[in-house]
């Protein structure tokens, strides 16, 4: 690669140090912003609608750099180095949790059913994103994924 010491990777001192640095700077920004997307309602369900609206937005926007880069670090090399793996699985599961805390709380003022599955509802709204990352700039286009968001949601009867 010809990394010289003026390089970016050289002064974080490894490509994976660079990676891990990539990762912590999208999650403080893209992550963030879908996150306060979903906050920023009263209500859950149109709270998670605009969290899948601002991933969607995300994949339009030429601005937004490597909007896959959270669905790409579930590759098996990447988890494969232990810090990266606990930095990437932990991200997941601290918005898994999130989702559960804020699903749970939906539930219980009677915005959801009471026999409404919190946690799996909340696996899923984690784990769809990854496929759409993936897919998404290749085989379908906005419209076709806002209709897949839509019967996801209402699946889960969000």
């Amino acid at each position: 690669m010809r990394i010289g010491e003026g390089s970016p990777c050289y002064s974080m001192k490894s490509k994976k140090n660079l990676y891990l640095k990539c990762l912590q700077h999208y999650n403080a920004t893209v992550t963030r912003r879908r996150w306060e997307a979903l906050a920023a309602e009263r209500s859950v369900k149109h709270g998670i609608r605009k969290y899948f609206q601002a991933i969607l937005d995300d994949l339009d926007d030429p601005k937004t750099p490597n909007v896959c880069l959270m669905a790409g670090s579930l590759a098996i090399d990447v988890l494969a180095a232990r810090d990266l793996q606990r930095y990437v699985l932990g991200e997941m599961q601290t918005l898994e949790q999130a989702l559960v805390a804020r699903l749970e709380a939906a539930r219980e003022s009677g915005e959801l059913k009471k026999d409404f599955n919190s946690a799996v509802a909340a696996q899923v709204i984690v784990t769809f994103p990854q496929g759409v990352f993936r897919v998404v700039r290749v085989l379908r286009d906005r419209a076709e994924m806002e209709r897949q968001v839509d019967a996801l949601l209402s699946g889960l009867g969000l």
